[in-house]
């Protein structure tokens, strides 16, 4: 089920969520969310926050709990029309599963543009739901995710551990 929404510039609230491998900053409108990115360490969050941040750290609560594997919260992608293709992409990868960048270059017909899906990849605004850590390289090495391998090693082991795919 793919719940991308399209929503105007509007003014954006932050909020955090404490993960069992740190901090993620939540950022989004009154209508969907736009933005989740670990950080080093937890900023203040704007005192009013729309139904839609709180939703969203309830859903990925129950991820970090083991008792979701597929988000329902409404985010929006930013970016360009490339990187957007990707990202919907990566929306397909089910829980518990890995594809090669090079797969996913092929998915989007584009044979030989691996590097460029994973710089779109490597882009991604929205961390866990738009599960880019399930991107490995063709050999089966883990490169490349911008909460650091660490972060992409114990999600990839925590959703092998709980999927209903493995």
């Amino acid at each position: 089920m793919e719940t991308i929404w399209e929503v105007e510039e509007m003014n954006r609230f932050r909020t955090h969520y404490k993960s069992k491998i740190g901090w993620l900053e939540i950022i989004g409108t009154s209508e969907a969310v736009t933005h989740i990115n670990f950080t080093d360490k937890k900023q203040p969050s704007d005192r009013k926050i729309p139904e839609i941040l709180r939703e969203c750290r309830t859903q990925l609560d129950e991820y970090f709990r083991g008792e979701r594997t597929d988000f329902s919260v409404k985010f929006v992608l930013e970016g360009t029309d490339f990187q957007k293709k990707v990202w919907k992409r990566l929306l397909k990868i089910p829980y518990g599963r890995t594809v090669s960048y090079k797969d996913v270059a092929v998915s989007i017909g584009n044979e030989k543009g691996g590097r460029a899906v994973g710089g779109a990849t490597g882009r991604n605004n929205i961390s866990i739901i738009v599960p880019c850590h399930r991107v490995i390289g063709s050999g089966g090495d883990l490169v490349g995710f911008g909460g650091g391998l660490w972060r992409k090693v114990w999600l990839l082991n925590h959703e092998k551990k709980s999927s209903p795919n493995a």
